[in-house]
Order: structure tokens, then sequence, then C-alpha cells
């Protein structure tokens, strides 16, 4: 029995063809920046994204992967399990659930499973790393039970996120110009969570880097227990930051370990420069 994860970019994974039956596919989303337009693959430049996104003065937007993209990806093997980007925030899950029933009324024997991860980035790693590590320990296993083992785990997971630079929000409509420019000016950095129902919700603002990181490892001991969790730190363009926020919840959680990430397209759009997400 073959399988195929598959995630969308939001997900800043590359595709992979680890072992024979499992392997790790990867649709691309798209970034629409003016005339220009961005597909986050394996060959897009992010410095080049954030230099067209800080030139245009009007508002940029992102469109899910194509149908095709996600078929593709399922009728490569006998069963796919799919983690998508939340679906509050992107047209991805609907397009890979459309891609499924499509697959399934050619290839009805096939096992296809497409889970919203509400959130995005680091999630979604955490999401395929289990699915992989399930099925490497148990190459039979049922793949209605991995579906279910899945979606537990994804209902466990969380994210929050920090930014530092506001101008897509207020390209955007997002948010009053005046209030950017003056959290800027202040050196003041959001700091935001993903809901359950995968929505965005601002739950404070810090003055600082260390201060901000604070802020954020205070808010996970209150959204969950960390006992044994695994971290996934996506930042864009900015390392330091995100190997000093590891090492403070190093000291501050029980956590089982950090796993750093660049952010590549879709989530540098998201983030936009300096920004950090979390998934936990």
């Amino acid at each position: 029995m073959t399988w195929n994860i598959v995630v969308d970019s939001s997900s800043d994974l590359l595709s992979t063809a680890d072992g024979e039956n499992v392997q790790l596919t990867v649709a691309p989303l798209r970034i629409l920046v003016g005339e220009q337009e961005f597909v986050d693959n394996e060959t897009m430049d992010v410095d080049a994204l954030l230099g067209a996104m800080a030139k245009e003065r009007t508002a940029s937007s992102s469109a899910c992967p194509s149908l095709d993209a996600f078929a593709k990806a399922y009728e490569k093997a006998d069963c796919s399990v799919c983690f998508t980007i939340s679906n509050a925030l992107s047209g991805s899950y609907n397009s890979a659930v459309t891609a499924r029933e499509m697959v399934l009324e050619e290839y009805p024997d096939k096992q296809i499973c497409v889970i919203d991860s509400k959130g995005t980035a680091g999630t979604i790693v955490l999401l395929a790393q289990r699915a992989k590590a399930i099925l490497e320990k148990n190459p039979d296993i049922d793949p209605q039970d991995l579906f279910a083992q899945m979606r537990d785990y994804q209902a466990s997971l969380r994210l929050v996120f920090t930014l530092e630079c506001f101008d897509n929000l207020v390209k955007n409509g997002r948010m009053r110009p005046l209030v950017g420019n003056l959290l800027k000016t202040l050196g003041i950095h959001i700091v935001a969570e993903a809901t359950l129902q995968g929505e965005i919700n601002v739950t404070g603002k810090a003055r600082g880097a260390v201060k901000t990181y604070q802020n954020m490892i205070d808010h996970m001991k209150t959204c969950k227990d960390c006992t044994g969790a695994k971290v996934v730190i996506n930042h864009c363009k900015n390392y330091d930051g995100a190997e000093k926020l590891a090492k403070m919840m190093e000291d501050q959680l029980p956590i089982a370990g950090v796993e750093l990430m660049e952010c590549r397209g879709l989530t540098s759009y998201y983030a936009m420069e300096k920004g950090i997400i979390v998934g936990y």
C-alpha cells in the first residue's frame, strides 16, 4: 500500500520521496502583487516577493492551489492524507476537498482524507511529521485509523505568531494606516493566535523583541499543557530572533524540542519581514 502525505505550500515544506511507500507532495499557492504573480514553489524568490510587496501601493492577494495540483497528488498513491492552511484564511481546503471528490469518482478504491489544519506553517509541519512517523512504524495501518489519529492530533495543536511589519495589513484594509505607522514607530509588535476555528485573534502587543517573545511563551502556557510537545518556529528573514525565542522556550517550557524553518512564499506574505509563526 502506497501513501502520499499532501500539504499546501503554506507549510513551508518541499516535496520529498523518502521511501518506496511514503512520499510528501506540496501543492503550491500563488501570491498576486500588482501585475506580478509568484508561484509558491521551490524556485520562488522570497526576497523578490518581499521587495515587490514593499513597492506595491495597492493590496496584494493570494490564490489557492489548483484542483489539478491536488488531484495529481492523490492519484500518485493508494492512500492520501492532506493537510491545508486554515479554511478561514484560504480556499485551499475547499480546493483539496473538491479534488478528492473528482479523484474518487475515477478511482473509487483510493483512500483520501483532507484535514483543515486550522492554522498554517508549523501546525502543518507537525501534522505531516506525525503522519510520516506513524506510517514508518506501522506501514500496514488501516487508513481510517490513521485518519482518526490525525484528526485528534490536529485538534491538539495551537499556533501563535508575532508581527512587527504592518504594511500588508494596512494595504488590505485590516489596519488603519495611522495605527500601522504608529506601531512601527514605537517598535511595538503584535502577538496573535489562530483560534480553534482557524481565525486570527490578536491577543496582545509588546514593545521590543524580548518582551514580545515572553508574551508568546506566556500565551502558550495558558493555551495547552506543553509537556513533551514538539514546536516548529517559522520565521521570515529573522533567524536570530527565532533562535532567541527557541532558547527562551527551552528554558521555560517542558517541550520535547524546537525546529526552526524559514518562511517561503505564502507564509512570508502573511508574516511579513521579521515575522515569526509558532506551531506547537
